[in-house]
């Protein structure tokens, strides 16, 4: 019978917990994969490279990272948004969160300079390029995106200007061989090719005097200085200050991305980028600012306040397991502190109603004998009284009730003596 009743009382606690375990389950995140997809840009960008040491830092963490090179950012919104990648790199300015809702940006990377190389002496300005050869990168790549908008600014077009669409290697070697007299290129400052260019003789870099018209017109671009000398103090490279125009690369998420990894990539972030270039200062980068997708929540929360507590401390498949954990067992704890003050006394309760029911009879008996005058129905007492105790001999309770089960003996037996006693004043008719 002990068994019995810890088995209803229990068993309801039990089958609440586990209902809160099924509930809870509903909103917990599946485990994070263990493999991601990234589109870069071509294998000689610095894209690709990026990606290359995002891939080796992941690797720590047991995530593997496929790399998919593409023409650039427009095909990286593209596969983003067809689900072949969850992360991209983007060139700001190239997307439109408008036309492509669901994606967010994980944070800008660095500054990334438009570098307009013209064939002899410098320039000031893109119209004074009208009606020469221009290399403006392949259409579908950033470098386009950005080149297409500036020209068209500065009143150049098709129309006027012999504009050609080649891949970054490809438009160096065209103006390096004449064939074209001026090349647009997107890249870190840190691109070989770049800085190949910056030393090549013959070749000047145009200077954006009019910077603040372009930036008032484009927000998503910035000015960036390039002082006298900073590529070769020895060669005097570049012979005077340089006023640029940069975008900013972005890392760019889908919503496949598991919430769970975006604090490893940020992290990922840091270590690649936070270090700084010629022209962005240490701790500058990763940043919330300058992109053209809204922030990821949880990546603006990392960048500004560091890595979660547990992944700090923690390898950051075991911190993913607790953190999982924690959304069920924080309701299976705000259960079981109710159930924990409302079970014990219900057993209780259940314990001592077994025997306080009988209570209710005796009480009945004791109060028609007091001043019953038939002996008959005297004698009916009794036995209900006798059939009450040979229950009472049957019914077992736990060990810690059994003081509570002889009093009520006890008192069935103070009742049984005042049966007795008024049956005897009966038959000598007091």
């Amino acid at each position: 019978m002990e068994l019995g009743d810890k088995l209803k009382i229990y068993g309801i606690g039990a089958l609440l917990t586990l209902a809160s375990f099924v509930i809870a389950y509903q909103f917990v995140e599946p485990a994070p994969p263990e493999s991601l997809n990234i589109a870069t840009g071509p294998k000689t960008g610095a894209y690709f490279k990026f990606a290359q040491r995002y891939k080796n830092i992941l690797a720590r963490e047991g995530l593997n990272l496929n790399i998919f090179e593409t023409k650039g950012s427009v095909e990286n919104i593209a596969r983003l948004q067809d689900g072949k990648v969850e992360i991209a790199f983007v060139q700001s300015g190239t997307g439109n969160p408008d036309k492509t809702p669901g994606l967010t940006s994980l944070g800008s990377l660095y500054k990334e300079p438009l570098w307009v190389f013209v064939r002899g002496d410098g320039s000031d300005a893109l119209v004074d390029l009208q009606g020469r050869k221009i290399a403006a990168g392949i259409e579908g790549s950033g470098t386009w995106v950005i080149a297409e908008q500036l020209l068209s600014r500065s009143g150049l077009n098709v129309k006027n200007t012999d504009i050609r669409h080649l891949a970054p290697r490809d438009g160096a070697k065209a103006l390096l061989n004449g064939v074209v007299d001026a090349a647009f290129f997107v890249a870190s400052p840190e691109s070989p090719l770049i800085w190949e260019l910056l030393t090549e003789p013959g070749l000047s870099l145009l200077n954006f005097s009019r910077h603040q018209a372009y930036t008032k017109h484009h927000r998503f671009l910035s000015t960036v200085e390039l002082p006298q000398g900073v590529v070769s103090l020895s060669r005097d490279i570049p012979a005077k200050d340089i006023t640029l125009l940069a975008p900013v690369a972005t890392l760019v998420a889908s919503e496949k991305l598991h919430p769970a990894l975006v604090a490893l990539l940020v992290q990922a972030m840091v270590e690649v980028h936070g270090g700084g270039t010629v022209i962005d200062d240490p701790g500058q980068f990763p940043s919330t600012q300058h992109g053209d997708f809204p922030m990821n929540e949880q990546a603006e929360r990392y960048i500004k306040n560091g890595q979660p507590f547990l992944q700090r401390y923690l390898p950051f498949w075991m911190a993913v397991l607790i953190d999982r954990l924690i959304v069920m067992v924080i309701p299976l704890i705000a259960l079981m502190l109710p159930l924990s003050k409302v079970l014990p006394p219900t057993y209780r309760w259940r314990v001592r109603s077994k025997i306080y029911r009988y209570y209710r009879d005796l009480k009945e008996i004791e109060k028609a004998a007091v001043d019953e005058q038939d002996l008959e129905v005297l004698d009916q007492l009794l036995n209900r009284l006798d059939a009450m105790r040979n229950e009472l001999l049957r019914l077992t309770v736990p060990l810690s009730y059994s003081e509570e089960l002889y009093q009520l003996r006890m008192h069935s037996n103070m009742v049984r003596e005042t049966i007795t006693t008024r049956s005897e004043a009966v038959v000598k008719g007091l």
